[in-house]
């Protein structure tokens, strides 16, 4: 585990304008919380794997699967505004160590249910709903406590690799969960969850507060960042958030981006419908189908974590590589197209999410940075509840495939839709 910091060691130097791709994981304390982040994160997409499957073999409905994404998504979407503000004022870590602990707490709660047979469709959302309120503060604070360990210079790197993280999970979770899923069954997949947690836990425990001191906010050319007057009760600042958030349109127009690719990282809805009822692979298949999503995503990641900053014009020309390439993969005629297409959404999506994460980051007053990745975690993965349940219902009424095509059109209208507040916003300007 990581031990006391040097003089050197406790504040990363000043960087240049462009940095390495992996120029934060030069910053110890960094290094430590990604490598963490690698084993929770893969955790967590092993136990979505053994609900999905256990959902779908109790109802047999894309409606059920639609619901458990609302139930664990609505909290992020009802109440990120103001666990973003209350973000803004609480010590991060604290805050992680907190929000990492209940979670496994939750998913023990879930094991025990399962491993006394006491298990029902009912307490899956229940606990499953209580892991999405507590996500909904344990997000935004994840966000900007990277930016607590690196500074604003290795942002861009340190969004980038957090997508690495997340998308290596769904190469190793969902591979790791078919295999426990076949061999020991859908408690054993929940235990490896629970147990995640312990690697993040340790680092926040051992690891002493960041000591990043405050960086100037970087003013972009063409958008001024001003922020709102100080509000004076909680409610007030998370409505003086999302304003704010509003009010930029690159920030506005990415969140509308990251809402609309919701679906396509929440894997619980279409995919195992895709898999099941469309082309027949079973669960191996499904798990197949995520560890291809996320092998395609592993590049675009590195290529978001080259260190430039993004513009607004480069996520709108991904956002649409994302949603053709979406549409295309609803139409694969057979196993192989469709694993080659799922490879190719996954690349274009997580590029483009990543870009898209670091350009609202960095688009933020610093003292507002916390409430608008509350926003943003209502969009991505507060959106969920409304795309979960629509696309479910659609996939019941017209077939999966129609469904996932008409996320890639919905994509494709935002991007039209967003153009101008993306393409008109430009580099940097140090302010």
């Amino acid at each position: 585990m990581p031990g006391r910091r040097t003089a050197t060691d406790a504040r990363p130097p000043a960087p240049s304008r462009k940095e390495p791709p992996f120029a934060a994981l030069a910053f110890r304390p960094f290094r430590w919380w990604f490598l963490s982040q690698i084993t929770s994160a893969s955790g967590g997409m092993t136990q979505a794997v053994a609900t999905s499957w256990l959902v779908l073999t109790m109802t047999g409905s894309a409606v059920g699967l639609g619901v458990l994404s609302a139930v664990t998504m609505l909290p992020s979407l009802i109440a990120g505004a103001w666990c973003g503000a209350a973000v803004d004022r609480l010590d991060r870590r604290r805050v992680l160590i907190g929000t990492q602990g209940a979670l496994a707490v939750l998913s023990l709660a879930l094991y025990l249910l399962i491993a006394t047979h006491a298990v029902a469709y009912w307490s899956i959302l229940l606990l499953s709903g209580g892991s999405g309120l507590v996500n909904a503060l344990d997000g935004p604070a994840r966000q900007v406590y990277v930016l607590d360990l690196v500074g604003r210079a290795r942002l861009s790197s340190a969004v980038s690799l957090y997508e690495v993280i997340l998308n290596t999970s769904r190469v190793f979770g969902p591979a790791l969960g078919g295999v426990v899923l076949v061999l020991w069954g859908a408690g054993a997949c929940v235990l490896v969850n629970a147990a995640s947690f312990l690697a993040p836990l340790a680092v926040l425990l051992l690891q002493p507060p960041a000591l990043q001191p405050p960086t100037p906010a970087a003013t972009p050319a063409h958008e001024p960042l001003e922020p709102p007057a100080a509000p004076t009760t909680r409610r007030a600042a998370a409505r003086a958030g999302l304003r704010y958030a509003w009010s930029v349109p690159a920030i506005r127009s990415c969140l509308l981006i990251a809402a609309a690719c919701g679906i396509l990282f929440n894997p619980g809805v279409l995919m195992p419908l895709l898999a099941d009822r469309v082309f027949h692979l079973g669960g191996g298949g499904y798990g197949a189908l995520l560890s291809v999503f996320g092998l395609g995503a592993l590049p675009g990641a590195l290529l978001a974590a080259r260190g430039d900053e993004p513009t607004g014009r480069q996520v709108a020309l991904l956002a649409g590589a994302t949603g053709l390439s979406t549409a295309a993969t609803a139409c694969a005629p057979d196993p192989v197209l469709l694993y080659v297409g799922m490879a190719a959404v996954g690349f274009t999506s997580i590029w483009m999410v990543a870009r898209a994460n670091t350009l609202v980051q960095l688009r933020a007053a610093p003292e507002l940075r916390g409430r608008v990745m509350g926003a943003w975690t209502m969009a991505l993965p507060g959106a969920s509840p409304v795309t979960g349940l629509a696309m479910g219902t659609l996939a019941d009424l017209a077939g999966a495939r129609t469904a996932f095509g008409c996320a890639g059109l919905l994509l494709l209208a935002i991007v039209a839709g967003t153009w101008r507040g993306l393409a008109g916003s430009g580099p940097y300007r140090a302010g």
